[in-house]
């Protein structure tokens, strides 16, 4: 009878992993335990299938800046505001009046607002935290403010990424990249600059800094909250390189109460703007560019943009 040893048990559960993993092209084997494995793959399916929601950042396909005054908005080229050629000739104006934004439907078009037709409304902003969402056929678009600049944020349902995408490469998982880290909170918060792809600089505010210790070296990241937990926008020594090269994104669950947190690189991944050029992302704050390669999580999709 062939005795099953736990090195044995331990090398099916590696190769299975590699079954599971389904993204890396070479044949390195993955690191950690057979469940770690299996939950960072199942969250990498979770992250596929948002952003292929309608909700998600697959389906864009415009961001038309809004001026002072009649916006109007179409496939047609007499429009202020030119929509894709699948879209109705003119289906109607955005008047901005300030921060006051009011939508005017042409007269034969047909356009809803939660299942509502509309025909004038007055529209609420993305930052508002429940936007006005308008709809004509596989259309859908709302308004979003950044900085002082309002714009329309067009989906398409039908969009041809949507078909086209299949997946994102990644490295293969390491559970050597689960990191124990350290939160030290500011006396209180800091103000810090975040540039945009835009070319502009928000100013965030910093509850702390993660400290951490990888291969005998300290490194240290500014979050942002969000919410009771934190968020990193982050750049390595990858970026440009294997990763999108404006950075990519980390949320981290809140410290314990000894300040104690884990910082998981195998859950890095990429910002919006890997995927489409009608995304608006922060960039890395100076003092998240790491001086190290984050050979973890997410690399770049197609040419990145």
């Amino acid at each position: 009878m062939k005795i099953i040893t736990n090195k044995t048990k331990n090398l099916f559960s590696l190769f299975f992993g590699i079954v599971i993993l389904g993204c890396s092209n070479n044949n390195e084997v993955p690191i950690g335990s057979e469940e770690y494995i299996s939950e960072i793959n199942e969250w990498h399916a979770n992250r596929i299938e948002s952003l292929k929601k309608e909700t998600g950042w697959l389906n864009l396909v415009g961001l038309f800046w809004l001026d002072e005054g009649e916006n109007s908005f179409g496939s047609a080229n007499t429009n202020k505001i030119i929509f894709p050629e699948n879209a109705p000739k003119k289906i109607g104006t955005i008047i901005k009046t300030d921060s006051i934004l009011k939508f005017i439907c042409e007269p034969e078009i047909i356009v809803k607002s939660d299942g509502v037709q509309v025909k004038d409304l007055e529209l609420n902003i993305d930052l508002s935290g429940n936007p006005t969402i308008l709809e004509n056929g596989s259309f859908r678009w709302f308004i979003i403010k950044r900085g002082d600049k309002y714009g329309i944020r067009l989906r398409d349902l039908d969009a041809p990424l949507l078909s086209e995408f299949k997946s994102i490469e990644r490295f293969v998982v390491n559970e050597n990249w689960k990191i124990n880290a350290k939160f030290v909170p500011y006396e209180k918060p800091k103000e810090i600059e975040v540039p945009t792809i835009l070319g502009t600089v928000e100013k965030e505010l910093s509850p702390g800094k993660i400290e951490f210790n990888f291969e005998n070296k300290n490194y240290s990241l500014e979050p942002v909250a969000a919410g009771k937990n934190l968020f990193v926008i982050f750049a390595d020594l990858t970026s440009g390189e294997e990763t999108y090269g404006a950075g990519r994104f980390l949320y981290v669950t809140a410290p314990d109460s000894n300040n104690n947190l884990i910082l998981d690189f195998n859950k890095a991944y990429n910002p919006p703007c890997a995927f489409t050029k009608y995304a608006t992302c922060p960039l890395p704050p100076e003092g998240n560019k790491l001086r190290i390669k984050i050979t973890a999580g997410e690399k770049n999709y197609g040419e990145g943009h």
